[in-house]
């Protein structure tokens, strides 16, 4: 019984800790600033490929996740906040309380897949899109929503929560690709 509750204790403290860790976020800059920044930097990288480490090159990674950005703060520009109905979802405790997304598990909708050609001038279109569509975040009501095929339906503190573990996980992609070239 000991036992249990000191590993009951150290995975609560484990999922306390990790729960902020890796947002790169504080009052005195704007949500997902320093995440954009580094997406900024990546593109001198955009055709590097290792495909020990993914089939695509860093110009898709660049491309979805900022598809994911723009695409899901739309829809909860255009949502309705009286139809979110909050719901227990344990693969998004999970992954929220980790802040984490296994490799290689989910796959992308449509509408978030980079074109067979990607640009840099539509990563740098859509980079600026995105700064411009999560300054307007804070504005949105809070029960604003999207559902998400694995985690539900999602508020916009959740949806905030998800887009930072979202960007951060191909962005950890991205620093395999270049570390292991």
């Amino acid at each position: 019984m000991r036992t249990l509750l000191l590993a009951l204790f150290v995975i609560c403290n484990l999922a306390f800790l990790g729960y902020g860790q890796g947002d790169n976020y504080d009052d005195k800059r704007r949500f997902m600033d320093s995440q954009l920044y580094d997406i900024a930097y990546l593109i001198q990288f955009r055709d590097r490929l290792n495909t020990n480490v993914s089939k695509v090159p860093v110009s898709w990674h660049l491309d979805h996740s900022l598809k994911v950005v723009n695409r899901i703060l739309d829809i909860l520009k255009s949502s309705d906040p009286s139809v979110y109905d909050k719901r227990f979802n344990l693969a998004r405790i999970f992954s929220f309380t980790f802040g984490y997304i296994p490799r290689g598990r989910g796959q992308s909708p449509a509408a978030v897949l980079p074109p067979d050609n990607i640009k840099t001038e539509d990563i740098l279109s859509q980079l600026e899109l995105a700064r411009e569509n999560l300054a307007g975040l804070s504005d949105l009501n809070s029960n604003t929503n999207f559902i998400h095929p694995v985690f539900g339906q999602l508020n916009k503190k959740q949806t905030q929560r998800f887009l930072r573990i979202h960007t951060k996980h191909h962005l950890k992609i991205i620093q395999d690709i270049l570390r292991k070239e």
